[in-house]
């Protein structure tokens, strides 16, 4: 900002001499529908294109229906002949963004021609010398590999959560067996932590968003399989409320239930389809008294689930707990020590929905040990 190569504004106008123009705003689910909500990249495309030189490009880097570039592209000519589009989608890690962007795995570009793709390597010409893969597409494959990459990666977290199931009702450990599946290099252990799910505002909405776009094409069979993924990712949080009450009471009345955790991920203040706060609010709704603690997210918490409690310390927030529940695998609630944490609760049974805390340290000092796709342990 100081050097003035970094502008802020709010004025569409200010854009006409600039070369390339990346659209980046949400594509949240539509209300009552599983479809994406296409209306502020096409607000975003209607603002710029007036003012788009002749020779310009605009890159879109939302996720988007297959199909929605193409649309874009034909949108943009109408108003602006002389100005083209391209698609690049971004593969940024939640809480690990500005690292993605500067050190990416893989740049996609999905252009129209060789113009297009010229101008997108000279933005990215640091990443190309630091040979950073470079991968040219048609519109339709560039929008396709953000949606086919989310899918997977979500077929992947649904996969161990079944495999946690099978664990229960057979007696195994799917940490164990995580493990030992992991290390097969065609595998890979990354996004094999079995618990209570994905959420966020990419994966759950964009594999439906998918789900819809293929049944628009009439390509519904092929994408059968992501409703599966879909429920069984729902059906680990109705697994950890289950096991609340299969501790304490059918009864939650009455009850002080300790959350450990409301974002989504760690390193994240992001609650946008949080299964820890949709659990916490579960319980609360079936009658419990719920506190909430998270290091970065309570603000964010409270703004979407008022009649939650929640306290700004882990002491107070398992103080006279009936019961524990880690659900968010900050670095923090690993660090806990036991045995204080024991002296401060009423009742000392955690349910641990991340797979994360050291069980043996915690079964030692004397806790109720519990775990999705892990033999229960007093």
């Amino acid at each position: 900002m100081k050097s003035g190569r970094l502008v802020f504004t709010t004025d569409f106008a200010a854009l006409k001499d600039c070369d390339v123009h990346f659209i980046c705003v949400g594509t949240p689910q539509t209300k009552g529908s599983l479809a994406a909500d296409m209306t502020y990249v096409n607000a975003a495309l209607d603002a710029v294109a007036p003012h788009a030189k002749p020779g310009s490009l605009v890159v879109g880097k939302s996720t988007v229906p297959v199909g929605t570039a193409q649309r874009l592209h034909d949108r943009l000519k109408k108003v602006s002949p002389q100005a083209d589009l391209a698609w690049n989608p971004e593969f940024l890690r939640e809480g690990f963004a500005v690292e993605d962007t500067l050190r990416p795995n893989r740049l996609v570009v999905g252009v129209t021609n060789d113009s297009s793709e010229n101008i997108l390597k000279e933005v990215y010409k640091d990443l190309l010398a630091a040979n950073i893969p470079w991968i040219r597409a048609d519109l339709p494959t560039a929008e396709l590999v953000k949606v086919a990459a989310n899918s997977f990666l979500a077929t992947k977290i649904s996969f161990i959560n079944a495999m946690a199931e099978v664990c229960e009702a057979a007696n195994g450990d799917v940490t164990v067996l995580a493990q030992a599946i992991g290390h097969d290099p065609r595998i890979g252990s990354r996004f094999l932590q079995a618990g209570i799910g994905f959420g966020g505002g990419c994966l759950p909405k964009d594999i439906r968003a998918f789900m819809a776009r293929a049944d628009e094409l009439g390509a519904r069979q092929a994408l059968e399989f992501l409703r599966e993924i879909d429920s069984i990712n729902l059906r680990a949080r109705q697994r950890m409320i289950e096991l609340v009450r299969a501790d304490l009471s059918e009864d939650l009345k009455g009850k002080k239930i300790a959350v450990l955790g409301a974002a989504f991920k760690p390193d994240s203040d992001d609650v946008r389809d949080s299964p820890a706060l949709d659990i916490a609010s579960q319980i609360h709704s079936a009658g419990a008294d719920v506190i909430v603690h998270d290091p970065k997210a309570i603000e964010n918490a409270r703004a979407r689930f008022p009649r939650l409690g929640f306290a700004q310390s882990i002491e107070e927030c398992v103080k006279d707990a009936d019961l524990v529940l880690h659900l968010t695998e900050w670095k923090e609630y690993r660090a806990l020590d036991p045995v204080a944490v024991k002296k401060l609760v009423k009742n000392a049974i955690v349910i641990d929905g991340r797979n994360h805390l050291d069980r043996e340290k915690w079964l030692a000092a004397g806790w109720k040990f519990r775990a999705l796709g892990r033999t229960h342990h007093n």
